[in-house]
Parts: C-alpha cells; sequence; structure tokens
C-alpha cells in the first residue's frame, strides 16, 4: 500500500551506465522528498542521493558525486537514478525511500515509504 518500487539493477561492468527507477503511488510520491539508499550486506544503509518534492533540490554522498543525478517525474510518479562511471564499490541493494516532507535529508527515519530494493553488481 504505497510502498514504491524499484527497477533497473543488473550485472555491468565498471565503467558503465546504469538507470535505476522507482514507482511509487500518487499519495506517496507527492508533496514529499525522495531519496536512493544503498546497502550492501553485512553494512549499514547508506544515503546516496536526494530530491526534494519538486525536483529542484538535490544531495549526493561524496561518494557518488559527479557520477551519479537524481531526478523526477512527478507528472509519472517515477524517480530515477542515473549512474554513470561505475565502480565496484557501488555494488550493493538500491532502495527507494519517500517521505512525507518536502524537504531531502540524507537520514533514513526522515522517510516513511520504502521499496524492497534491487541489486547493482558491477564488475572489475
Amino acid at each position: 500500500q504505497g510502498q514504491p518500487v524499484e527497477s533497473g539493477g543488473g550485472l555491468v561492468q565498471a565503467g558503465s551506465s546504469l538507470t535505476l527507477s522507482c514507482v511509487a503511488s500518487a499519495r506517496t510520491f507527492s508533496s514529499g522528498a525522495m531519496a536512493w539508499f544503498r546497502q550492501v550486506q553485512g553494512k549499514e544503509r547508506e544515503f546516496v542521493a536526494g530530491v526534494d518534492w519538486r525536483g529542484g533540490s538535490t544531495n549526493y554522498a561524496d561518494s557518488v558525486k559527479g557520477r551519479f543525478t537524481i531526478s523526477r517525474d512527478n507528472a509519472k510518479n517515477i524517480l530515477y537514478l542515473q549512474m554513470n562511471s561505475l565502480e565496484p564499490e557501488d555494488t550493493a541493494v538500491y532502495y527507494c525511500a519517500a517521505a512525507q516532507f518536502p524537504l531531502v535529508s540524507t537520514a533514513e527515519g526522515w522517510f516513511q515509504y520504502w521499496g524492497q530494493g534491487t541489486q547493482v553488481t558491477v564488475s572489475s
């Protein structure tokens, strides 16, 4: 009920590009910030990128700045993560998260709705 659904993960070689998508219901998507997090098995989930409800303000983890781009299409209720110059260190399960609040945050607790995740594997 309102849970986002991610797609677009896969196995790619280092240096490649990949685009993740996240579809959410209008109720979940509208008026709230959205973000991508990722988690490597055995490690804590970490913030990757976030965008405010209008799409005008974005925030990125230092590790992905200049390589990843987050965007949203509010008319279609879709969140994207364009990932370029992928590195083996980017290998993780990527999660889409939606907040009830309009401004972006890097904190997990800020987001109320989470997808099941999509696996991204980057080979060297």
